[in-house]
This record gives structure tokens, C-alpha cells and sequence, in this order.
């Protein structure tokens, strides 16, 4: 049996979608919006918060990494591509790398999204200052 030629895998955070694509027998280059991965993420958190899946399995040179994210800011975009490669990781070698990214919490989609404005108010609570008189 022939090995694919990526594992795909999707993640959501806040309004942020991430398609992200592992290319096995890589060097670990990681590549989003077709810029390099560095260069995208300027925060060290959420550079840290992205290739975590890959540290916590020490996967860094298996695969090469390509990812289309789209909407939100950047915190819920690096969200969206941790999900998301850690989906692609499964869906590489699920015996292999499910237990210890599901103990981990990366296997979880984060559901939190930010609440509606409700009408006659401010916000989604706030609302304006109450006058009595």
C-alpha cells in the first residue's frame, strides 16, 4: 500500500479557520498562507502554541507543514492551526500520536465565540446607564 500524498486535517477557534495539509517524509518546514511560518506569527506564544503537537510527539522533521487560514485575529488563528495539525497528525498515524494529543487537550475544539449583541443594549450584556429621573 502506497503512502497518501498528505493527511488533511481542519481547525476552528473563534472565527478562525485553518486547512491545514502534512506532507510526509518532509523536513519540517512549516508553511502558512504561503508564507513561512516565522514570518506569520510575530507573538512567541503563538508561535509556541502552533507547533506543539509536533514537540509533544517530536514529529518536527516528519512532515512538511502547509496551511490556508482564514478570519479572526491572530490568537484564534494559531488556535485553529493547532487543531488542525494535530487532526493531520492523526489522521497520519492514529495509533501513534492520538493518546498523547488527546491527553494533552489538542484534540478538543475550543467553542468558545464571542456572544450576540442582544437589542436594547450595549453589547451582548452591557447595557446603557440606568436614570431615574
Amino acid at each position: 500500500m502506497t503512502t497518501p500524498l498528505y493527511h488533511w486535517g481542519t481547525g476552528r477557534r473563534k472565527s478562525a479557520i485553518a486547512r491545514v495539509r502534512l506532507r510526509p517524509n518532509g523536513s519540517g518546514k512549516i508553511t502558512i498562507n504561503k508564507r513561512a511560518f516565522e514570518d506569520y506569527f510575530v507573538r512567541d506564544l503563538d508561535k509556541v502554541q502552533v507547533v506543539a503537537p509536533f514537540k509533544l510527539n517530536g514529529a518536527n522533521t516528519l512532515f512538511d507543514v502547509f496551511v490556508n487560514v482564514t478570519g479572526g485575529g491572530m490568537a484564534g488563528q494559531a488556535g485553529a492551526v493547532r487543531l488542525g495539525i494535530a487532526r493531520a497528525l492523526c489522521a497520519a498515524d492514529k495509533e501513534r500520536f492520538y493518546p498523547g494529543l488527546k491527553e494533552a487537550g489538542f484534540l478538543t475544539r475550543d467553542a468558545r465565540i464571542v456572544e450576540r449583541k442582544k437589542p436594547g443594549k450595549k453589547g451582548a450584556r452591557a447595557s446603557f446607564q440606568f436614570s431615574k429621573r
